[in-house]
């Protein structure tokens, strides 16, 4: 349990020091630099989807032989189509957007892109409580090692966008302290859908397979959504790109060689 909690932690602790960074920086963050850490974000994502998530649902349903796909895609497009009716009902409004998105609301602006972030932090948070809850469940294609390798790659592309939430809300008239606090409050989003997952896992173990690539469809749906259309907005979209590749190889090496 204790491995648990700290697997979960990680990835909170991530958004809470890019968060600190309103204390460090005057200004938002240089231009190209968030093109590439959008990108690397992407990059993590997408990697742990395909090697953390989906891989290892289809593994552990090979008792249906040619049918072990099958799991895999009813969660994958489950986790897709939950995300798609999280962003139609949730008030937000992203970071590159004028435009509020979701039902309609008096909310103010710097409420909805708090929001936007907490609906891009619940896959991962589901992503880290599964992978823990299946390697605790005995399911020797996923190892507490390759979930605590996950824990570390959603943290580390946790740090910028921590910084992504902070450093906005001040230039929108926030204190240091608000803004480093509603960066934190974002990050208690991961924690829940981690939770959550894992007690669901708990209950019906033989959803595991499921709840592994639904997270990932859940994943996929933010970076097709939100994480790639920011990239490629206004100039230097390559950066972007060397962002991704850089982020999903770095993935893939640490889930191979640790996992």
């Amino acid at each position: 349990m204790l491995e648990i909690s700290i697997g979960i932690v990680i990835p909170f602790v991530g958004t809470c020091l890019g968060a600190a960074l309103v204390f460090l920086m005057k200004n938002k963050i240089n231009h190209c630099l968030e093109k590439i850490l959008l990108g690397f974000a992407s990059g993590v994502m997408v990697a742990a989807s395909i090697w953390s998530l989906l891989i290892p649902a289809i593994e552990q349903s090979n008792t249906l032989q040619k049918l072990s796909w099958l799991p895999a895609t009813i969660g994958f497009l489950m986790g897709m189509v939950f995300l798609l009716l999280l962003d139609s009902i949730i008030p937000h409004l992203h970071l590159k957007s004028e435009k509020p998105e979701g039902s309609k609301t008096n909310f103010k602006k710097t409420t909805m892109l708090i929001l936007a972030v907490v609906l891009h932090n619940i896959p991962e948070g589901m992503a880290v409580g599964i992978t823990f809850a299946s390697a605790y469940a005995g399911n020797l294609e996923v190892t507490i090692s390759s979930a605590f390798v996950l824990s570390i790659g959603i943290a580390i592309q946790n740090f910028p966008e921590g910084a992504i939430i902070s450093l906005p809300l001040k230039m929108e008239g926030f204190s240091k302290t608000k803004s480093f606090f509603s960066g934190v409050l974002s990050g208690f989003a991961e924690v829940f859908g981690a939770i959550v997952t894992i007690l669901l896992a708990q209950i019906v173990g033989a959803i595991i397979p499921y709840l592994l690539a639904f997270a990932a469809g859940a994943m996929v749906y933010i970076v097709i959504e939100e994480l790639i259309p920011d990239s490629q907005t206004g100039g230097h979209s390559n950066l972007a790109t060397i962002g991704f590749a850089i982020g999903f190889v770095m993935m893939m090496i640490l889930d191979i060689a640790l996992g």
